[in-house]
């Protein structure tokens, strides 16, 4: 069963609720902005810093985290449906899915070779990927989900072909 067991303290202290489907506003649930620890049985969760799944995602794999990295901001909670075995997704040098590409299906640290900050494009064939902007998962990030095709990072995702780093959800 997947699920997910917020805290209001960290170290799994103070009041507690258990999920097992989406919840597109914890206010409603009176639970908004206080999640400080948590723990996920099964597929990953993502925890959002806005109601109806907007704002900063946050991905929790199968674990325990005793002390959230951003207590006290989550808004809404989305299950990962999506098949994560097997994943992939291919990087193009120019937008709309041009120029020279790079299929990629594990963890990289583009930083280390010749696709550093000249990604302008992607497609994702299958897998949820999480791209960030610099190198050893720094800076602003974002979803990648399966069947997505973004064909310019500069109109869409304000990248600017500054991607440096990408890791599939597992």
């Amino acid at each position: 069963m997947n699920k997910i067991t917020v805290y209001e303290r960290a170290d799994f202290e103070g009041l507690s609720r258990e999920f097992t489907c989406d919840v597109p506003d914890l206010h409603e649930l009176d639970f908004g902005n206080c999640i400080a620890s948590l723990k996920v049985v099964g597929q990953p969760w993502i925890a959002y810093t806005q109601p109806k799944y907007e704002g900063d995602p946050h991905v929790f794999e199968e674990g325990e985290y005793a002390a959230v990295e951003r207590p006290n901001s989550f808004s809404a909670l989305r299950l990962v449906h999506h098949d994560l075995l097997d994943p992939q997704i291919t990087l193009y040098e120019q937008p709309h899915l041009q120029g020279a590409c790079k299929v990629v299906s594990e963890e990289t640290n583009l930083a280390y070779g010749y696709f550093n900050d000249r990604v302008a494009s992607h497609v994702v064939q299958r897998g949820v990927w999480l791209l960030y902007q610099h190198p050893n998962r720094g800076g602003w990030h974002c979803l990648a989900w399966p069947g997505e095709r973004v064909d310019d990072y500069g109109a869409q995702l304000h990248f600017q072909a500054r991607l440096s780093h990408l890791r599939p959800v597992i």
